[in-house]
């Protein structure tokens, strides 16, 4: 029988980690990746061994779906191919290597186990073409199983500060706490902002196991503690789950809703910083780094005639196998687009996060066509990297679903909402044209109308008679929507791009940039009763 599954949300802490805990730290982590990598090999052997299984090529010719079922768990199960297996292997290999046994404790191999294994399961799934071994820069975390042992978070403190003045001016409930992350005989101290909401939330929640991670911020390394805690995460008051249903058209750079009382389309990340020439500016200083450092793989430069006059044109890269220096300078501007790349990516996750709420705000019921996100990314590669579509999905999916609605999604080619007029006829347009011109009469832009129709989409079929009674009612919201939408829709200029964006990352990593080193004298901070365990 399967084990119950109760919610989960993490609460995410700066630490304070010294140079020598930076140490010991980066050496489990690289115990942790040769494990998993060791797993890893492992798994995909024994997943060769379960394809060339006998029940497994019974099961490829199994029509019935229980049977089929079964001899595929026969074929894993006689070859060993299952989580608790995986387990076993990464506690019985890390035992063998003493090294690997002291920086890693059980629940963390077992972890380690249980990557590796999920992750070829994709593989033997189709979810994933291939799986990768890691290299040092791309482990970056570890995790428990429990708070009982390994990865713990402990108050390991708490006392009452002395009274000061009269008993009425004394906040005589206010107690002071600390808290600590415990890893087999590390003890690290987080960064706690006691005025913020949402950390208070995850404190008096409690904890169900703990992931340590480090990050490159401001190409600094930067740890972090995350807790997964048991309940749901904290909501604020602005962002609350309204009532009705929501037509959603979700579009390469722009997503139209139509609820009961209200219609927008808005824009993905809207005047999100580019860094275009900041980027370009660094990848040009790289490419010259790069070919100083490396002559002989280069061909010698030569002279070409452009026009009336002779111009020096560079040597191109030397095919077959080379051996490329990278120096100081160069990595220094790799760690920089790297930081650029951080910040952008820091801010579309913000806006798409403030967009899902706010169109949660008109209905708790989300209907919306089954596109595909990957398919949009082979045509429009850099705008979906830029805007974030499928992350939009994603977010507006889990936090719908977490606050008890539904998420809907129905069959593009049997509704064909672009094409539907309300009459019923289907006539193609190119993507070009973004106005709907209805055989019945009326403009109205494509994607509000097609929102307006996944109102009335149930099972993958489109209800024309509800939709031709409530258009006359709900066309000035459309109206409305559009109007709005021509007059602040622009694009992303130079200005803008100067203009400052400062993401909720960076600002919460501003603050603690310079705190992020442990410091043996600071003082005991005082939390109030109510943000105490």
């Amino acid at each position: 029988m399967a084990r119950s599954k109760t919610p989960s949300f993490v609460t995410e802490l700066p630490l304070k980690v010294s140079s020598k805990q930076e140490k010991e730290l980066l050496a489990r982590l690289q115990a942790a990746r040769q494990l998993y990598n060791c797993c890893l090999g492992e798994a995909l052997i024994r997943l060769r061994q379960v394809r060339n299984s006998e029940p497994y090529k019974q099961a490829k010719n199994t029509k019935d779906k229980e049977q089929r079922i079964e001899l595929y768990q026969q074929a894993d199960k006689e070859n060993r191919f299952t989580k608790y297996e995986l387990q076993s292997f990464a506690t019985l290999t890390s035992n063998n290597s003493k090294w690997m046994s002291d920086k890693l404790g059980a629940h963390e191999k077992q972890t380690v186990g249980t990557r590796a294994f999920n992750a070829v399961k994709k593989l033997q799934f189709g979810q994933a073409k291939k799986v990768r071994f890691k290299v040092a820069s791309r482990y970056r975390s570890v995790e428990g199983k429990s708070q009982s042992s390994g990865l713990k978070w402990r108050v390991i403190e708490q006392k009452r500060p002395n009274r000061i003045g009269k008993a009425k001016d004394v906040r005589n409930k206010i107690k002071c706490a600390k808290y600590a992350l415990i890893w087999n005989g590390l003890e690290l101290e987080p960064i706690i902002d006691l005025f913020n909401p949402v950390i208070a939330h995850g404190l008096n929640s409690p904890v169900k196991y703990c992931r340590i991670l480090w990050r490159n911020v401001n190409e600094k390394r930067r740890w972090y503690v995350q807790l997964i805690n048991e309940g749901l995460p904290y909501q604020k008051e602005s962002n609350y789950l309204g009532e009705g249903i929501v037509g959603l058209d979700l579009n390469i750079s722009n997503v139209a809703f139509v609820g009961d009382n209200k219609a927008g389309l808005l824009p993905f990340v809207d005047k999100v910083p580019t860094f275009e020439k900041e980027i370009k500016a660094a990848q040009r200083k790289m490419l010259r780094s790069q070919r100083m450092a490396n002559p002989d793989n280069y061909e010698p430069d030569f002279d070409a005639k452009v026009g009336n006059r002779i111009v020096r044109n560079k040597g191109k890269v030397k095919q077959g196998k080379r051996q490329w220096i990278k120096t100081r300078n160069y990595r220094r501007i790799q760690a920089y687009i790297a930081e650029l790349e951080r910040r952008k990516s820091s801010y579309a996750k913000s806006q798409n996060r403030n967009l899902a709420n706010e169109i949660l705000r008109h209905g708790s019921i989300i209907k919306t066509e089954n596109v595909s996100v990957k398919g949009w990314q082979k045509r429009y590669g850099k705008a979906i990297s830029a805007k974030s579509p499928g992350f939009f999905q994603s977010e507006l999916k889990r936090k719908v679903e977490q606050t008890g609605g539904k998420f809907i999604n129905f069959s593009t080619k049997k509704t064909a909402l672009s094409q539907t007029h309300l009459d019923g006829t289907r006539i193609k347009k190119s993507l070009s044209q973004r106005v709907h011109e209805d055989v019945t009469g009326f403009r109205m832009h494509r994607d509000l109308f097609s929102a307006f129709l996944a109102r009335h989409v149930n099972d993958d079929l489109l209800s024309l008679l509800d939709a031709q009674n409530e258009y006359p009612g709900s066309e000035p919201i459309l109206a409305d929507a559009w109007k709005l939408y021509q007059q602040t829709r622009s694009k992303v200029g130079a200005s803008e791009i100067k203009s400052s964006h400062c993401s909720s990352d960076e600002l919460s990593h501003k603050s603690v940039t310079s705190s992020q080193i442990v410091n043996k004298d600071d003082k005991l901070e005082c939390m109030p009763e109510s943000q105490i365990l």
